[in-house]
């Protein structure tokens, strides 16, 4: 090959190379790009007074006189609505049967509708549930609700060859020349003064305690769900997985065995996530009986037996990669074979075992399949140490699931979900970062 072909045929596959990366760059920012920006929307919103008054309620955090102040103001701006509503009452009443069955219906909606987007009428016994208790708490939010107070959704069937189309009615002109008509144009025009929007930062987003199914608060139950169910794997899988590879690379040799052994090794890695799941709720929980029920004990020895494949052929790779002559050097003077493994191979192995334990507790911390049956509920309270043993938790993977397929009202909390799933990605980013870190340092140590 003429050296200029081989030039031509190095600039090329060098330019191959950028483009790969370059590629994968922008199929990460296509991936994440829209779920940071929907997850920015549990960190940083508009904040209506119903939500300073909700945060003061249940955590005990803002200015009591300003909020109480802002409260009053908006009770004023809201006093025309309820006076309109009483006035329509009392039309009902004067003007008869026939009239209040025409109406009854259509005002009964509007009056949920405006309680759920304003809050309890004055003077109202307090709601049981917390959602109950206050207004839309966020502004996106208020300017949905209002959209259903102000127009009725019917779909249009007229035309038989295509889905029913979406029809907004105004819902003023069925109440037109009634007392309930001011009623529309007024909530339009004084919906900020009655909720006084403000930018918030809600950065306690991450160590709040969630209130009503996620209606309000944080994820702080999830995030330390997570931490336990990933700290405990680690615990039973990497002194496993170290003492196995060690096995493996240094006193196994070749054999029909050792190869069977690592065949099924390889197997157990490609397994799917919700066998684990099933095994550990058959194995742990039900003939072990580790626990009562679902606890963070069992699902950290399922999640233990779901990475333990990864831990031990990264860790046996990175025994095997240390130079021979580190070995041969060390037993020339004299160490034992068990001493030159402790003293001079695993030293110089650890940058990859490490490694293999930091990716191996990122994926440990976003499995849902293998902690459904073992270990995660949807909501709970955050749980102290001891209570691991017997108790299950919230977890990030399987709340993002959870809200996502089954909440009773997915659309409200949305916020929360992708504010899960931006937190949960983080947590794996900086889990890998650290990984690389890790390496790098320990590596230039050892080299130094």
């Amino acid at each position: 090959m003429e050296p200029q072909t081989r030039k031509m045929l190095d600039k090329s596959f060098s330019i191959v190379g950028v483009i790969a990366i370059l590629l994968m760059a922008a199929a990460l920012v296509v991936l994440l790009a829209p779920i940071f920006a929907r997850g920015i929307g549990a960190f940083a919103f508009r904040g209506t007074v119903e939500y300073r008054k909700m945060t003061l309620d249940k955590f005990g955090r803002g200015d009591r006189e300003r909020i109480e102040r802002e409260a009053a103001e908006a009770a004023l701006a809201r006093a025309p609505v309820y006076e309109t509503l009483a006035a329509f009452e009392a039309e009902m009443e004067e003007k008869g049967y026939e009239f209040r069955r025409g109406y009854r219906k259509e005002f009964g909606e509007v009056e949920e509708l405006l309680h759920e987007l304003l809050g309890p009428i004055p003077g109202e016994p307090a709601p049981v549930l917390i959602r109950d208790q206050y207004g839309q708490t966020r502004w996106n939010r208020a300017l949905v609700k209002l959209g259903h107070v102000l127009y009725i959704e019917e779909y249009d069937y007229t035309d038989t060859s295509q889905m029913g189309k979406l029809v907004l009615k105004p819902r003023a002109g069925y109440f037109g020349g009634t007392a309930l008509e001011p009623l529309f144009p007024y909530l339009e025009e004084h919906l900020e003064e009655m909720l006084r929007p403000r930018f918030t930062i809600y950065w306690r987003f991450l160590f709040d305690d969630s209130f009503d199914s996620h209606f309000f608060g944080g994820i702080w139950p999830e995030m330390l769900g997570t931490f336990y169910l990933a700290l405990g794997a680690m615990l039973f899988a990497v002194p496993l997985g170290i003492v196995t590879a060690i096995y493996l690379a240094e006193y196994a040799g070749e054999s029909r065995f050792v190869s069977l052994l690592r065949t099924c090794i390889s197997s157990l890695a490609g397994v799917p996530s919700i066998v684990f799941g099933l095994f550990g709720l058959a194995f742990f929980i039900n003939t072990m009986r580790v626990s009562p029920s679902k606890s963070v004990l069992a699902g950290s020895l399922t999640l233990a037996l779901l990475v333990l494949p990864t831990v031990i052929r990264a860790s046996e790779e990175a025994i095997k990669s240390v130079p021979r002559a580190y070995k041969e050097g060390a037993m020339s003077l004299g160490a034992g074979k068990w001493r030159t493994i402790m003293t001079v191979i695993l030293p110089a192995a650890l940058p990859g075992i490490l490694t293999s334990i930091i990716i191996s507790m990122g994926r440990a911390a976003g499995e849902t399949a293998p902690i459904i049956f073992t270990a995660a509920v949807s909501v709970g309270r955050p749980l102290a140490v001891w209570q691991t043993i017997s108790q299950p938790t919230p977890a990030l993977p399987w709340n993002i699931y959870n809200l996502a397929t089954e909440h009773e009202a997915v659309d409200e909390i949305r916020h929360v979900q992708y504010g899960m799933v931006v937190t949960l990605v983080v947590l794996v980013l900086l889990l890998n970062l650290t990984a690389i870190i890790l390496r790098a340092r320990i590596s230039r140590r050892l080299r130094g």
